[in-house]
């Protein structure tokens, strides 16, 4: 009895107090922790040893429009392609148009230079892609592939592509099997009503205004995904058509979830971007070796969210889905800064401008980084147990999209 009544003492004890560090001890042990950054070529070799035999590196950016978060992430792929046998570079960016840059980067294309080869980014927000970080690393990775006799590629995850996505589906059985083509064309025709507007599809499909294509685009999948071929030139084609009619089945129900709220459709995009890795590493990795991707996007994608507030609201993403599939094969590196420019939009499909960025707010992430008194430098996280400890507080973290009011 008495060991009983001990125990169940001991069951209802106090639990003990979690001490949470502040503000200064947190920029204190930033400081001791910091690797700084001098634009030396050395400066990211300890990260290069920490990235190790990771599979899948993710690097982030806090916007869309800043110039050394292009620059810094080109840099560090170019290392990683020549050091650790990168594979291809997959991007926050329509199939199509990063498509026709990577035939370019491969040896493939009849575009003469990169900047034709971008030409097809029209849609908003263009800047994203074309511009000259973009091209800077597309002539590097081209010459590369070249004189090494090396195809590594480049590639996009996104979703948005719906009737360019079609149109390339049109293309490629138009050439290898005119039947097939008629077939899905009467099944694209569900679209016609709508004249190239993903959002209007899905506002009508969403309130019953107009019928669903859903069952039309999953027969087209299903359809061109039975189709063979034989040499590899034929299987990087159909290869390009599969992923064009996975994206018009995905962007399909994507555009009808829209109006219904923003974590189904947040949710279907970020798993768009997971079946695109996933159809990456199966098709690159056809030979049986392990595929290696460095991926980029938005921290807000390859961060994970299961240790941000968006769990709260049931959103995932697919540094969070890549992580739980594959542990430690994935390192992940976010880019974030103070204060500066960036190039945004005040609205969706308004022109680009230069904007300031406000400086970080008092208590966040940016603002004790700024404190640390250096100007540029790389935290390593991956086991580093002190700093973890330092690092577990809630605390905001700036996000900028390709629309950015600072004045709200």
């Amino acid at each position: 009895m008495n060991r009983l009544r001990n125990a169940a003492a001991s069951n209802h004890a106090a639990a003990p107090t979690i001490v949470r560090p502040s503000a200064a001890e947190i920029v204190h042990g930033i400081k001791q922790h910091l690797q700084p950054l001098f634009g030396h070529p050395s400066d990211n070799d300890r990260l290069l040893a920490a990235v190790g035999q990771a599979r899948l590196i993710l690097m982030g950016e806090a916007s869309h429009g800043t110039r050394e978060f292009y620059r810094e992430r080109a840099d560090i792929t170019q290392r990683l392609i020549l050091e650790k046998r990168i594979d291809a570079v997959a991007v926050e960016a329509d199939w199509p148009d990063a498509y026709r840059l990577h035939r370019y980067v491969t040896g493939c294309s009849t575009d003469v230079h990169a900047a034709h080869a971008l030409e097809g980014f029209e849609r908003f927000p263009a800047w994203m892609w074309r511009n000259t970080e973009v091209v800077r690393f597309a002539d590097w990775l081209r010459n590369h592939n070249l004189s090494t006799g090396s195809q590594v590629g480049f590639f996009g995850l996104d979703l948005y592509s719906l009737f360019r996505s079609m149109a390339q589906v049109l293309v490629y059985l138009d050439r290898v099997d005119p039947q097939s083509a008629q077939r899905a064309r009467a099944r694209y025709a569900c679209f016609d009503h709508v004249r190239d507007d993903g959002q209007a599809y899905g506002y009508g499909a969403s309130l019953g205004l107009t019928r669903s294509c859903e069952a039309e685009v999953l027969e087209q999948l299903c359809e061109v995904n039975r189709l063979r071929a034989d040499t590899e030139p034929q299987l990087s084609e159909l290869f390009d058509t599969q992923q064009n009619a996975r994206l018009v089945r995905n962007a399909e129900a994507y555009y009808r979830n829209m109006f219904g709220g923003r974590v189904a459709s947040w949710n279907l995009r970020d798993s768009h971007m997971l079946e695109t890795v996933q159809a990456l590493q199966a098709h690159l990795g056809r030979m049986g070796r392990p595929v290696r991707l460095a991926i980029w996007a938005h921290n807000s994608h390859l961060g994970d969210a299961s240790a941000t507030e968006m769990s709260a609201r049931g959103e995932w993403n697919l540094g969070q889905l890549l992580k739980q599939q594959h542990g430690q094969d994935v390192f992940s590196l976010g880019l974030s800064t103070y204060a500066g420019t960036v190039t945004a939009a005040s609205d969706w499909d308004e022109p680009a401008q230069r904007k300031r960025v406000r400086p970080g707010l008092a208590g966040s992430w940016e603002d004790l980084f700024h404190q640390a008194d250096t100007d540029r430098f790389i935290l390593m996280l991956r086991g580093n147990s002190s700093l973890a400890q330092l690092t577990r507080a809630q605390r905001l973290q700036r996000a900028i999209g390709v629309i950015y009011r600072p004045e709200t």
